[in-house]
């Protein structure tokens, strides 16, 4: 079968995670799906560099599909009005427009996401509800 994608195969020592990617206070690696989509798909592992302050904000991706796999630890969000804890294990189908914000995470939390196309947007959006305080490490 013909397809317009590419084999792709990464290896932890040839992708490092690298500072840089769209929070500072994470870390990311990249696990050559972009390329190999040629742009359709991205994925990424995502890790805790630095304890929350203020997190992600109220944010939209301008995205046609997202999910969120929490490989380690656990992660705070608010979608819309709703908190919701992510925890290891669990998998999370951020439907496309939702608003939402990350506000908290333990110090090991480590996921995978996947978004399309690769080069999705972020947007700030204003959002009238209350986010919770986050949590601090002691370091």
């Amino acid at each position: 079968m013909q397809t317009n994608t590419l084999f792709s195969h990464v290896r932890p020592d040839g992708t490092p995670y690298q500072s840089g990617g769209l929070r500072d206070f994470f870390e990311y690696r990249d696990l050559g799906v972009a390329e190999a989509t040629k742009g359709q798909v991205v994925a990424h592992l995502v890790r805790a560099k630095n304890a929350p302050e203020v997190g992600t904000g109220w944010h939209v991706h301008e995205a046609d599909f997202q999910i969120v796999i929490m490989l380690k630890g656990w992660a705070r969000f608010m979608y819309e009005d709703k908190e919701t804890l992510v925890s290891a294990g669990d998998c999370v189908h951020q439907a496309p427009g939702i608003r939402h914000y990350l506000f908290d995470y333990s110090e090991d939390m480590e996921y995978l996401e996947i978004v399309s196309p690769a080069d999705f947007k972020s947007v700030a959006v204003s959002v009238p509800f209350d986010v919770p305080e986050p949590t601090a490490w002691d370091r």
